[in-house]
């Protein structure tokens, strides 16, 4: 059982990571088929598995540590992220895992593991416990640019109610990871609107400008009221905080992700 106990500490584990331990290829597979046969493992997909309690029956790792363990570079990312930080509004049924490998998404334990794109390791953090998540400033701005990883623009608004102050120079740095004006002028539209709460300085949006793009665009699709924003060339709401008091509505139907 010094084996299992080794096994449980990581929680979760690859076929490569069990080869070095066992020591060759054939030692793991078949202490793969033992342990599976006992009920001590299950396969998560393919080359990944989840340690089982004994105590309980139930996989030791948790959704973000099995996240993390999909690729050598895998990231939670998202709207998982900000659940991870215990800043989302809803609690999904879905974890979004960023990889530069060309990963299938896949079902394990009631979890829908979605595989996104993969912008870079800049602005990722490895925690104590296993995982890897996207800072808390790159996660605000990779939302901005995917609201339908987030679940939509209701969402994401809440989130950011949430968020505690953010540096201005760690939002910039994952701006840049991007490169596109477009995403600078939402991101300087949806954050001007939370500038007392997240303790931006004038200098931030400034910065911004700097960089959006030379044409108008719009926030998402057009719809009849939007107004121009003229400061950032945007179309979009006159203000994004009546979308969050009116509650769900036919904004968010339009960039609604799952959710359960």
């Amino acid at each position: 059982m010094e084996l299992y106990r080794e096994l449980a500490i990581m929680r979760c584990f690859t076929r490569e990571e069990l080869v070095k331990m066992t020591g060759s290829d054939s030692a793991a597979d078949w202490q793969i088929r033992k342990y599976m046969d006992k009920g001590y493992i299950e396969r998560v997909r393919r080359d990944l598995y989840a340690v089982i309690s004994l105590e309980t029956g139930q996989p030791i790792p948790n959704r973000y540590q099995i996240a993390s363990h999909v690729a050598e570079d895998a990231c939670v990312s998202y709207h998982s992220a900000f659940e991870y930080y215990g800043y989302a509004n809803q609690v999904f049924y879905e974890v979004y895992v960023a990889t530069k490998k060309r990963v299938r998404s896949f079902s394990y334990d009631g979890i829908d593991y979605q595989c996104v794109r993969y912008h870079g390791a800049d602005g990722i953090i490895e925690t104590e416990n296993g995982v890897r998540v996207t800072s808390l400033e790159r996660t605000v701005i990779d939302s901005i640019a995917n609201f339908e990883k987030i679940g939509g623009l209701e969402e994401l608004l809440r989130c950011l109610l949430l968020v505690p102050a953010l540096p201005s120079e760690k939002l910039l740095e994952a701006l840049a990871l991007y490169g596109c004006g477009k995403l600078y002028q939402k991101a300087g539209y949806l954050l001007e609107s939370f500038q007392v709460e997240l303790g931006l300085p004038e200098t931030f949006f400034e910065e911004c400008e700097k960089h959006i793009s030379g044409s108008k665009t719009y926030l998402f699709p057009k719809r009849d009221d939007f107004i121009l924003h003229r400061r950032w060339k945007l179309f979009a709401p006159v203000d994004l905080r009546t979308l969050i008091d009116k509650g769900v509505n036919d904004y968010d139907a339009v960039w609604q992700g799952k959710s359960r």
